[in-house]
């Protein structure tokens, strides 16, 4: 099953997220098959930077989003 989730970035307590594409089995900073966006929590207020298209593409192709990375989409819009 293919998922969109986040993919971790950035120093100890200084996180950034890539938001991807990848098979629900592989770990969560390992293979991926494409980067849709990206989300910094550390700036005020958080960034969100995301493909919409891409992202409504690969739901429509059976992708489910994780929780956070749903309400991301949701705040995204």
């Amino acid at each position: 099953m293919v998922k969109i989730r986040l993919q971790r970035f950035g120093k100890k307590k200084a996180p950034f997220y890539h938001i991807v594409v990848a098979d629900s089995k592989s770990p969560r900073d390992g293979r991926i098959i494409e980067q849709i966006g990206t989300y910094n929590p550390m700036t005020e207020p958080s960034t969100i930077v995301l493909d919409i298209e891409k992202v409504n593409q690969w739901i429509k192709n059976g992708a489910k989003p994780t929780d956070t990375v749903k309400a991301l989409i949701e705040k995204a819009k």
